[in-house]
């Protein structure tokens, strides 16, 4: 299992259409990406302006498939208007059994 969290903080004024944005994305790769395990977009309850992504994948090379993707790039290119900074990555590592 390879996985990442993402955290981004959008600018106020740009939440509904950063949330558009990542929900096309989220569609699109639950559609068209069997090696994505996970991919969710959360809202901090205490910090409005901030979306937290969880991302897993089967391995690396699933994560290096889904980088490659159109709708990815979209969005990577696409975001950046929308955000405050750039976005704080966490890449994580799995330190127990992968499966309970």
């Amino acid at each position: 299992m390879f996985s990442l969290v993402v955290r981004f903080t959008v600018l106020p004024d740009h939440l509904a259409a950063f949330d558009e944005l990542a929900a096309e994305t989220i569609r699109q790769i639950r559609a068209n990406e069997p090696g994505t395990v996970i991919y969710l977009n959360h809202t901090r309850a205490d910090h409005p302006n901030e979306r937290v992504f969880y991302e897993a994948y089967q391995d690396h090379g699933a994560f290096l498939d889904h980088s490659e993707t159109e709708h990815t790039l979209r969005f990577l290119a696409e975001r950046e208007q929308h955000l405050v900074a750039a976005p704080e990555i966490w890449w994580l590592t799995t330190t127990g059994p992968e499966n309970y």
